[in-house]
């Protein structure tokens, strides 16, 4: 079912001028539109995905999950954005080793997974996409690399808290201890510790499952 002539322009919106006419004109053929809210699971680990989401307004969180069901962030998916993993699934016909969450209320269009390989021969614009992405999310995984191998706990928070304030473009957001435990590999009551003490130092100031960044 193609996009609606609203879904459509929204699209056009985000990659006129990234993709060729004729790419925008199959995406709206082939493409199926999804409006989605906060706490929607995409994606679960160990799934097959049938198609590549591309983002066109919100916020995805994209997580790595251990043998004993803890979860660790990866990165975040925005606007024009796509899941490499997903497209190295959906090119390799593997199963999802990642999960993808909704963090924000979101908009996204879903590309059928024979179309993925197709457009890389067919579109350069399709080709540059991609590669793009892969080289984005590989930036974003050496920095989560970074933040464990040389930072403290309480530097990866601090950090976690500017990456959402930059992710939401505001300084206060709706969050959970346990959301941000569960992200960062560690325990609710770390994270409180952790919370009070960043408030005693001025740099947040918190309130229920709220956290203003100062």
């Amino acid at each position: 079912m193609s996009l609606s002539s609203t879904e459509t322009q929204l699209m056009q919106q985000q990659f006129t001028g990234v993709f060729e006419a004729q790419l925008l004109q199959e995406l709206s053929q082939v493409g199926k539109f999804m409006e989605v809210e906060a706490g929607t699971v995409l994606m679960h680990a160990g799934g097959y995905i049938r198609s590549v989401p591309i983002l066109l307004s919100g916020s995805i969180k994209i997580l790595r999950s251990d043998a004993d069901g803890r979860e660790a962030l990866l990165y975040y998916l925005g606007a024009k954005d796509s899941c490499a993993m997903s497209l190295t699934c959906c090119l390799n016909h593997k199963q999802s080793e990642i999960t993808a969450i909704v963090d924000e209320k979101s908009k996204l269009i879903l590309v059928p997974i024979d179309k993925i390989e197709e457009w890389m021969g067919k579109y350069r614009s399709w080709k540059q996409y991609v590669f793009s992405t892969y080289q984005q999310r590989f930036d974003d995984l050496l920095v989560a690399i970074d933040q464990i191998a040389f930072h403290k706990l309480d530097e990866r928070l601090l950090l976690l808290l500017k990456r959402k304030s930059e992710q939401y473009n505001c300084q206060v957001f709706n969050v959970t201890h346990e959301e941000l435990g569960n992200e960062l590999a560690t325990s609710r009551e770390v994270i409180s510790r952790l919370l009070k003490q960043l408030e005693k130092m001025g740099k947040v100031k918190l309130a229920r499952n709220r956290i203003e960044l100062l």
